[in-house]
């Protein structure tokens, strides 16, 4: 099983990336947040929102099969409710990695969205926020982290792909 900082590393190697839960207002949603700074950082981003036609200026696609073969990886930052079922249908689209963004206080995500993950080769970050990991890191994700480290709260699961 991979390090939380190796599957990071993977996850942000890949060519387009979906942002799952975008919100139509700017500034409201960590969905948001993560959108424009994988932007920002020239990364190929996708807004992802079934109620919207353009997030944060650029068009947003109503759910991850409106991008197949378009990206390879996808932040999942909607409700968790939704998660098991995104990350199923990230494994039948081929995306075979997927993060779903958690909060500090709780990062966790449920038993079938990690039973989904390994089921459909999807290999999972489960919990936490890619923003720690998109460098430079902006100043309070940067204290965030280190928090993280002086509290050995590194160990977030990854789920590997069972491919590999």
């Amino acid at each position: 099983m991979s390090t939380l900082d190796e599957a990071a590393r993977a996850f942000f190697a890949g060519t387009g990336i979906a942002v799952v839960g975008v919100s139509r207002k700017s500034g409201v949603s960590p969905a948001n947040a993560i959108y424009k700074r994988l932007r920002k950082g020239g990364y190929t981003v996708f807004a992802i929102n079934p109620n919207a036609e353009t997030v944060e200026g650029d068009p947003c696609y109503p759910n991850l099969a409106a991008l197949e073969g378009q990206v390879d990886a996808a932040v999942i930052a909607t409700r968790p409710e939704l998660a098991a079922e995104l990350v199923e249908q990230c494994g039948n689209l081929g995306i075979k990695q997927a993060w779903v963004h958690g909060a500090f206080a709780a990062p966790g995500v449920s038993p079938e969205t990690m039973e989904a993950a390994c089921k459909h080769g999807v290999t999972l970050i489960a919990g936490s926020c890619p923003m720690l990991f998109l460098e430079p890191v902006d100043p309070a994700h940067r204290c965030l982290r280190w928090f993280r480290r002086i509290t050995k709260r590194e160990a977030d699961p990854v789920v590997p792909n069972n491919a590999e």
